[in-house]
C-alpha cells in the first residue's frame, strides 16, 4: 500500500487532499501545527476510508520543522511514496510595512520547507521507483503581485521548481505536478487578509473541488493543474499583456 504525506493538512485544500488520497487507497501522514484538528481528521479518515492515518505535529516555518518530520518518519518506519507540499501562508500589505518576521516565515514555509522536505524524501522515491510530488502553488505564480510581493514571488518559485524537477525526473516514472488554484474557500483568505478583497467575495472555488482537480491531475501525471475556467482564462490572459500592465492591474485589485 502506498503512503502519502500532506503538509498543511488540518484544513482547507490540504485537508481535502488528504481525504482524496485516502479515498484512493493510500495511507496518509498528516502534518500541521494543530494536533487536535489533525487527530479529528485522522479519526475521520480511518473510519470512512479504512486506511492508516498518522499525525505529525510540526511548524514548518521553523528551521527544524522538516527535521522533526524526518525523525518521526524514521521512528515509525514509514516510507513516503507521494509528498504533497500544501502548507503555505500569505500576507496582504506593502512590503515596507508588513512585519519582516511574518514575511520571513512566509518564505520559510512556502519555499524553504517545501524544498527541504522534497529533498529529504525524494531519494527514497527514486530508489523505490514509485510515487512523486504534488506541490500546491497558486495562479499568483504567473505575475508580480504588488501589496503581496513576497507571496507572489514565493509561488513563482514553487511553479518554476516543480517544472524543473519534473524534467529532471522524466525518466524515473515519478509523477511531478503543480496545483495552481485561484481564490479558494479556506482559512487562507482570513489569515492573509485577502478575504476583504473582491476576488475572494465573488469568484472563490470550494477546497473540495480544488483538491479533487489536483488529485486527479497528479494521478494522471499532469505537469500543471489550474482548476476553474476563470482561473485558466486569467493565467492565459497574462501571456498577452506586458508585465508592467499585469502588475499594475494586480496592484489595483489588491490596493491597501
Amino acid at each position: 500500500m502506498a503512503t502519502t504525506l500532506i503538509t498543511g493538512a488540518s484544513s482547507g485544500i490540504g485537508k481535502e487532499l488528504a481525504i482524496q488520497f485516502a479515498a484512493g487507497g493510500d495511507d496518509v501522514v498528516l502534518v500541521a501545527r494543530s494536533e487536535a484538528r489533525l487527530n479529528d481528521l485522522a479519526d475521520q479518515i480511518r473510519e470512512d476510508q479504512g486506511v492508516g492515518a498518522t499525525v505529525i505535529c510540526s511548524d514548518l516555518a521553523t528551521t527544524d520543522g522538516v527535521d522533526q518530520i524526518s525523525q518521526q518518519l524514521r521512528e515509525h518506519a514509514i516510507d513516503i511514496d507521494t509528498l504533497v507540499n500544501n502548507a503555505g501562508m500569505g500576507a496582504l500589505g506593502k512590503f515596507a510595512e508588513l512585519s519582516i518576521d511574518r514575511q520571513t516565515d512566509m518564505l520559510m514555509l512556502n519555499v524553504v520547507a517545501l524544498t527541504r522536505l522534497t529533498r529529504a524524501l525524494l531519494p527514497g522515491m527514486i530508489q523505490r521507483g514509485r510515487g512523486g510530488v504534488l506541490n500546491v502553488g497558486s495562479i499568483a505564480a504567473y505575475q508580480a503581485g504588488p501589496n503581496m510581493s513576497v507571496y507572489y514571488a514565493s509561488k513563482a518559485y514553487v511553479l518554476s521548481f516543480t517544472e524543473g524537477l519534473r524534467e529532471e525526473l522524466a525518466d524515473t516514472g515519478l509523477h511531478v505536478t503543480c496545483l495552481e488554484p485561484g481564490p479558494t474557500e479556506s482559512s487562507f483568505a482570513e489569515d492573509s487578509g485577502m478575504g476583504k478583497l473582491d476576488m475572494f467575495s465573488s469568484s472563490t472555488m470550494s477546497a473540495q473541488t480544488v483538491a479533487k482537480a489536483g488529485y486527479e491531475g497528479y494521478r494522471d501525471n499532469q505537469d500543471v493543474v489550474i482548476p476553474g475556467w476563470k482561473n485558466r482564462l486569467m493565467v492565459t490572459s497574462t501571456g498577452f499583456l506586458p508585465r508592467f500592465a499585469t502588475r499594475k492591474l494586480v496592484g489595483k485589485l489588491q490596493g491597501v
